[in-house]
């Protein structure tokens, strides 16, 4: 009879304080969705400036909108199973590398055509990013803090997206558009040697993969240095058959996977078509682009405020019930939208009343997300539900130009958008009744779990 102790390393993370090391991989992880924010939102920015250099017309620009779109969807499909197969931290390094590269490239297209394809490459690699950002995140969070610090994480997105529009307010006027797309290159890749040499691989991805001990241990003492981790076995992450693909389509995952795509898909369509045409909606109504850019820019500031709020609430009440109001509110503030373009004041506080809302919640259903699914399929289910969403994001920036071209009016065509709003909330509180979230206790991987203060005798 041997003597030895098995730790949970799910456990292990909850029965320490947050160190400085993970908040290290926090502040990491912010750093990519900022980058990637600033990216994807880039395209709206400089929008007004195309349509006046190369005097294409709204629906020529849905396209370019649509392809970046349709690349973060591809991304998403792709790179989330990839990261289930070798990792968190390899997938994040690629996906970084390839969207610098090609924001780098697309500065200097020479026609809308040119500048679609590489914005589809583009979307490609932000799509992959952020998915695999947000699951690193979870799997190194305490659980009592997961869903404040994965919101806090990404508010890096909504805060990089709001930084597009000060930097095209700034930018465009004394370089031109392509300055923005420029610097959209430069900053992912300056930032992958930091990522190779500073980021770790999840540890709860090591143990599913049945990494040597040392690995694992070595993780483990920069989260607790004191901890005492000789001859320890690692278990509490159970490997189960099938491809992460289908772990989603598991009986017990299914309700709950269907109702979060349902949720993204309405979150983002609503949430890109506002990304990609308000600035040239405002610009419309009379304002200058700087204006616009500067107004455009409350809907991510209002989001970053609204994601730390709905993250705290998710981790003290019940989360779907968080979501889904927040959610319904969202519809309200976008209606206003469409009735306030003759009041500066009144639209500014409509657009970030829409923003805090609506890209808040959306922050806090990627958190959610991560949440619900086991290791095994994490990275892929934080993925899927996002390339779901992706497919309405290119629907919602499709559909921005039909309303422009429709003649409805701004206050009915606003009042249409918030729809989909309201439908994603409805499916959030379903969620919260047919498919609540699991503990780590309850979770399907959670098997064999052991008191990591207790050593057990095994045979």
């Amino acid at each position: 009879m041997a003597l030895t102790r098995t730790i949970d390393v799910q456990d292990f993370m909850n029965s320490h304080k947050l160190s400085s090391y993970q908040i290290r991989i926090i502040a990491l992880c912010f750093l990519i969705v900022a980058i990637d924010g600033f990216d994807t939102a880039a395209i709206g920015f400089i929008a007004p400036a195309l349509r006046a250099e190369w005097g294409v017309s709204a629906a020529q620009l849905a396209p370019l909108f649509g392809a970046g779109l349709f690349g973060l969807m591809v991304g998403a499909f792709i790179f989330g199973p990839l990261a289930d197969k070798i990792g968190r931290k390899y997938s994040l390094v690629l996906t970084v590398l390839f969207f610098g590269a090609a924001s780098l490239a697309s500065a200097w297209s020479t026609s809308i055509t040119e500048l679609t394809i590489l914005r589809f490459l583009t979307g490609m690699g932000l799509g992959g990013a952020m998915p695999n950002a947000i699951t690193l995140t979870s799997e190194f969070c305490p659980e009592k803090r997961r869903s404040f610090l994965t919101t806090l994480m990404f508010c890096g997105f909504t805060l990089g997206s709001a930084f597009g529009g000060l930097a095209a307010a700034h930018l465009v006027a004394a370089f031109g558009w392509q300055s923005v797309l420029l610097l959209g290159g430069v900053l992912p890749i300056a930032l992958v040697p930091v990522l190779w040499l500073a980021l770790p691989e999840s540890v709860r991805f090591l143990v599913l993969k049945n990494a040597p001990a040392e690995r694992i241990a070595a993780v483990l003492h920069k989260i607790a240095p004191e901890a005492d981790l000789d001859g320890a076995v690692y278990t509490g992450i159970a490997k189960p058959k099938g491809s992460p693909v289908r772990q989603l389509f598991q009986p017990g995952l299914v309700p709950g996977t269907l109702l979060i795509w349902l949720t993204f898909f309405m979150s983002l369509l609503v949430f890109y078509l506002l990304s990609s045409w308000l600035p040239t909606v405002i610009s419309s109504a009379g304002m200058t682009l700087k204006e616009a850019s500067l107004m455009a820019m409350m809907l991510q500031l209002g989001g970053t405020a609204g994601a730390l709020l709905i993250g705290a609430l998710m981790d003290r009440i019940n989360p779907h019930t968080v979501l889904g109001s927040f959610y319904v509110l969202a519809a309200l503030f976008i209606a206003l939208i469409g009735s306030a373009t003759a009041s500066p004041w009144l639209l500014s506080a409509a657009v970030f009343g829409a923003g805090f809302c609506l890209a808040g919640s959306q922050v806090g259903v990627n958190a959610l997300a991560a949440g619900y699914y086991p290791t095994a399929s994490r990275a892929t289910g934080v993925a899927w539900a996002n390339a779901v969403g992706r497919s309405g994001s290119v629907l919602g920036s499709m559909f921005g130009g039909a309303i422009l071209a429709s003649g409805l009016g701004l206050p009915v065509a606003f009042a249409i958008v918030g729809i989909p709003v309201i439908v994603a909330g409805l499916s959030m509180f379903l969620k919260g009744r047919l498919a609540p979230q699991p503990t780590h206790h309850t979770a399907p991987e959670a098997t064999g779990v052991i008191d990591t203060a207790k050593p057990a005798f095994q045979h």
